[in-house]
Formats: C-alpha cells, sequence, structure tokens
C-alpha cells in the first residue's frame, strides 16, 4: 500500500475518533431526544441508518442531544423513509420507518451534524413513478417515499434524483441532532 494512502487511512481514523469523542463530550443537559430504538451501555442511543446503499449504524450521544451552536457548521440531511427491507430501522415513535444519510466518515460531506427531513412522495410522483407508504406520527398520514422508479431509496443521490425530478418533496421535521457513524451493524 502506497504511503499516502497509509496516511490518508490515519487521518480519517483520528479524525472519526476525534468527532465522536467530540459528540460524546455534549452535555446532557441539552437533550431534546431523539426517538432511538436501542439503547447502549451508555446511555446513547443507536438506529442503523442507510448511506450509499449499505445499512451502517448511527450512534447519538445522550439519548440525541440537539444539535449545539456551532456557527457555520456544515449540516447533512438526515432523510427519515418507508421501510425499505421487512425490518425497519426504526419504530420509535409508532410507524415503521427507515433512515438515510449523505454521507459517512471518509466520505465527502461527512458531518456529525444532521438535520432530519420526512421524504414523501410529491402529487406528481404519486400518480407517476413513487411507492407511497400512508404513515402517521402523529399529525395525520404522511405519505412517506419507500421508493422511485422502482429504485429504493438508500442512498440520497436517488432520494436528490427523485426531489430534483418533482416525485419527492422533503417535510422539515425540525430535529437537528449529532450523530456517529460506524460501519459495523
Amino acid at each position: 500500500m502506497p504511503r499516502w494512502m497509509i496516511r490518508r487511512c490515519i487521518a480519517v481514523a483520528v479524525i472519526a475518533i476525534a468527532l465522536s469523542m467530540f459528540v460524546s463530550a455534549v452535555p446532557a443537559a441539552q437533550a431534546a431526544p431523539m426517538n432511538c430504538v436501542h439503547q447502549t451501555h451508555k446511555g446513547a442511543c443507536w438506529e442503523n441508518v442507510w448511506v450509499h446503499g449499505v445499512e451502517v449504524r448511527m450512534t447519538f450521544p445522550q439519548a440525541g442531544n440537539p444539535l449545539p451552536h456551532v456557527p457555520n457548521a456544515k449540516v447533512q440531511k438526515f432523510y427519515v423513509i418507508a421501510p425499505q427491507t421487512g425490518t425497519p430501522q426504526g419504530d420509535v415513535p409508532s410507524p415503521l420507518h427507515d433512515h438515510t444519510i449523505q454521507a459517512a466518515p471518509g466520505n465527502p460531506g461527512w458531518t456529525p451534524f444532521m438535520h432530519g427531513y420526512f421524504v414523501v412522495c410529491s402529487d406528481e410522483g404519486l400518480t407517476s413513478g413513487c411507492v407511497a407508504v400512508d404513515t402517521d406520527f402523529g399529525a395525520g398520514p404522511l405519505p412517506l417515499a419507500q421508493s422511485v422508479n422502482r429504485e429504493p431509496l438508500t442512498s440520497a443521490e436517488t432520494i436528490e434524483a427523485g426531489i430534483d425530478a418533482g416525485l419527492l418533496d422533503l417535510v422539515d421535521t425540525g430535529a437537528v441532532f449529532l450523530g456517529t457513524v460506524s460501519p459495523a451493524r
């Protein structure tokens, strides 16, 4: 392996460790709980998310602290979608759902700062290529998108192409939070 590649791998690992330490240092007093299915032994919670078609584990420190004030922080989208497999990633709040993020550590665009959006089929999409699952998170039915033109929504690229084509819309959840990603499920 070339030395430049070894150095890059080490740099990515150091950055990932530093980010996870920063994220776990956010005070619990600021918590606005994320609704996670699984708790870790230290009070944080985790759920699986899709990134580039691969399912990975995302950990939310201290049960999902909200995004602290970080001026000019780069934020990535955290998409909430209809389940993509027979095993949904989330069932809290009660409707079954999955998640897709834009980037993981080592990918261009990675940041631990997230902003949540529901991905729904647009009116046009409902009549031409978008498959929806009516889902109720407590404010009435929402046509949560499951696929577009028979493509699963397991990558941000597919979701963003559906938005650009007018087949998908985003509904801002108002949720902002921190999350770290590990490659192992």
